[in-house]
C-alpha cells in the first residue's frame, strides 16, 4: 500500500489535509506534518523524515492510519504546500531509507486524489503520485 504525507508549513493546516483526505483514503495512512517544531509556522527536515518513515510502516504513532498502518507500504508520496516545504521535503526524501516521491500538486486536491487512488490494490508510488498531479487540471468553477 502507498503511504501519504501532507506538509504544510501550518500544523493545523496539515493535520486538517491530511483529515479531510483521509475520508476517501479507506487503510492508506497519511501522515501530517507541519510548523517549525517550536509550535511557529514552518517545516523542518527532520520531522518530515520522521513522517515519511511512519507512512512507509516504519517508526511513528501511526495515527495516520485507519488501523495504524501495515510494514509493507510501497512507497509514499508526499504533498507540500508552498516554497521552503518543498525544499525541506527534498532533503527528508534524501534522508529517509523509505521509498519517497514529491507530487507537483495543490496540496489538498492532490491529497485528496491521492487518497483515493491509493486505495486501489494494484496502486503504485507513481501511479497514486500521477494522480495527485492530476489534480492541477481540476477547475471549480
Amino acid at each position: 500500500m502507498v503511504g501519504l504525507v501532507v506538509v504544510s508549513h501550518s500544523e493545523r493546516a496539515a493535520e486538517g489535509i491530511a483529515e479531510v483526505a483521509a475520508e476517501m483514503a479507506g487503510d492508506t495512512r497519511i501522515e501530517p506534518v507541519g510548523g517549525d517544531g517550536k509550535g511557529g509556522i514552518g517545516t523542518v527536515p527532520d520531522a518530515i523524515e520522521a513522517a515519511i518513515d511512519a507512512a512507509a510502516g516504519g517508526a511513528g504513532d501511526g495515527a495516520g492510519s485507519a488501523d495504524g498502518g501495515d510494514s509493507n507500504a510501497d512507497g509514499v508520496v508526499v504533498l507540500v504546500d508552498l516554497g521552503s516545504a518543498v525544499m525541506n521535503a527534498d532533503v527528508a526524501v534524501e534522508l529517509s531509507d523509505a521509498e519517497a516521491v514529491i507530487a507537483d500538486a495543490p496540496v489538498l486536491e492532490g491529497a485528496v486524489n491521492a487518497a483515493v487512488a491509493a486505495t486501489d490494490p494494484s496502486a503504485t508510488i507513481e501511479s497514486v503520485r500521477e494522480q495527485a498531479e492530476a489534480a492541477r487540471d481540476i477547475e471549480k468553477l
